[in-house]
């Protein structure tokens, strides 16, 4: 009855697992959440057998590795995001205190960390020197961005005799870890790659939440108070908040309908015009006229298309993008001047202070999830995978899975709730 789909492993599981005596409850491979949850999407099943499932993440009873040898490694790589202390912890007490493993090492400045040539020592992780970390934002073992050599990776992990390695990151860390799982089966290697999916924007797919989001969508939360209240303090006044999003709009989304004082909320997955009788200015004008005041959401992806910019990109890949918030603030004051209208613009850019913060409660309890159920994946001798929330239920996704991004579907009910919540037009494109 359908059909549990396949995560890589490194051979055949023989240990008892430590849970043992504790009578904790087990998992096997075979307790499976189901892939596709809405009906539409079933459509195309012909019988109950072309179901698929996702292993369900949790302990195995019966593990891969030895604990009492095992070295385990963890990296952080990308952005800043809240929750990477956490993880790290969660990892580092699951490891010793649950395992008894020999020793967890934290690889610094994320693959670079894995490279001789950067001379990064590894720090020897424990309970008492991770104990507190959940309490700060950023990482204890810093970060870095861009793809480094896959051999030299792998002859650090044999040099330190790794035996599970940790990546926690986004869809670049997770193409590197795909890359150096590729070079550790060409070299025979009997050395697990867990990721644990690590995106501010939520954006990747097949991930039902990512950790930090939630933590991201509160502080955008405070910023639009904020906004709120400047906007409300003068005469045509408009609050413009530019948020995480580069090619997704969740955080502007959520932030917008978590806070019913956003009036207009822009997302790089609905195109918009500036200009024009349909662009967003004229429906601007027409808000202040009726209102006297307008909270206006971006996120940081939108409108790329309306700005003279080069097309660069930075070390993992991503295009540089252009500042939306500053062009918009600067085009909205030469739009209204223009036209003779007062305008009085308040401009919020925080980014890096909502990145940098710690996580909040629902997110750090995530994120301890997280960390324990990548080390009963690893444990049990599964690599080239990831632990995600899917269907509400924490699994084991294959790497190779993990395609394009997650984007806010303008025709789904989460695009549908913010034009309910701000009560902006549907369409602001000219021409259309």
């Amino acid at each position: 009855m359908g059909k549990i789909i396949s995560i890589d492993t490194l051979g055949e599981c023989k240990y008892d697992s430590p849970f043992r005596a504790q009578r904790q409850r087990f998992y096997n491979d075979e307790d499976g959440v189901i892939r596709h949850i809405l009906f539409r999407d079933l459509e195309q099943i012909s019988s109950v057998d072309e179901m698929e499932f996702f292993q369900l993440a949790g302990a195995r009873e019966k593990i891969f590795f030895d604990p009492k040898d095992v070295t385990i490694g963890i990296i952080t790589c990308g952005g800043l995001c809240p929750g990477l202390n956490d993880v790290i912890r969660a990892v580092t007490f699951c490891a010793l205190e649950s395992y008894g493993v020999k020793r967890v090492l934290g690889f610094q400045y994320g693959y670079e960390g894995l490279v001789a040539k950067y001379f990064h020592s590894p720090v020897e992780l424990d309970t008492d020197n991770t104990d507190d970390i959940h309490e700060k934002g950023g990482t204890i073992l810093k970060s870095s961005r861009g793809p480094q050599d896959t051999q030299e990776i792998v002859h650090t992990l044999r040099h330190y005799k790794v035996d599970i390695l940790i990546t926690i990151g986004g869809d670049g860390t997770l193409r590197g870890a795909r890359d150096v799982q590729e070079e550790i089966a060409r070299q025979g290697l009997k050395i697990a790659v867990i990721g644990v999916p690590k995106t501010i924007d939520n954006d990747i797919s097949l991930v039902e939440r990512s950790f930090g989001f939630e933590t991201a969508v509160e502080g955008a939360w405070n910023v639009v108070n904020c906004a709120h209240a400047e906007a409300t303090a003068y005469r045509h006044g408009v609050g413009l908040i530019k948020l995480m999003g580069r090619e997704s709009g969740w955080i502007a989304a959520a932030a917008s309908v978590a806070n019913s004082d956003v009036n207009f909320c822009l997302i790089p997955e609905v195109p918009f015009d500036l200009d024009g009788p349909n662009g967003f200015f004229e429906h601007l004008r027409r808000r202040l006229e009726i209102k006297d005041h307008a909270v206006v959401v971006v996120a940081e992806g939108a409108g790329q298309n309306l700005i003279p910019h080069a097309d660069t990109h930075d070390k993992s890949g991503n295009t540089i993008l252009a500042d939306v918030g500053v062009y918009l603030r600067d085009e909205m004051k030469r739009w209204f001047a223009e036209r003779d209208i007062e305008l009085n613009i308040k401009y919020f850019d925080p980014s890096y202070s909502i990145r940098s913060t710690r996580a909040n409660a629902n997110d750090s309890e995530y994120c301890l999830q997280l960390g324990n159920n990548a080390m009963h994946a690893g444990m049990a001798g599964k690599t080239n995978m990831i632990v995600g929330l899917h269907n509400h239920r924490l699994v084991h996704l294959p790497i190779p899975m993990i395609g394009k991004r997650k984007q806010v579907d303008p025709d789904r009910w989460i695009w549908q709730t913010v034009l309910q919540a701000t009560r902006q037009p549907a369409c602001m494109v000219n021409n259309v």
